[in-house]
């Protein structure tokens, strides 16, 4: 994949923590802040996908096996 520079800019504090962190893990923080993007987005398209697929099946209803007659009333289900 191409790729562009971009200019980033940071608060020090987090900065430092960051390039601490890429330092333990033997990367930079270039490639340690893409991997987070690419996994944000991978993450990002997954749920999107998820939803989708929950909504066609609310569209769809369930099979609750009553055949789409209920066997109770409202004052069946308020009976003390």
């Amino acid at each position: 994949m191409e790729s562009q520079n971009i200019t980033l800019s940071l608060p020090k504090a987090i900065l430092r923590e960051v390039k601490h962190l890429a330092v333990e893990k033997g990367t930079s923080v270039s490639r340690l802040l893409a991997e987070y993007l690419e996994r944000m987005l991978t993450d990002d398209e997954d749920y999107r996908r998820c939803m989708e697929r929950a909504r066609r099946r609310m569209r769809k209803g369930f099979d609750l096996g009553t055949e789409g007659e209920r066997g109770w009333d409202r004052e069946d289900i308020h009976e003390r």
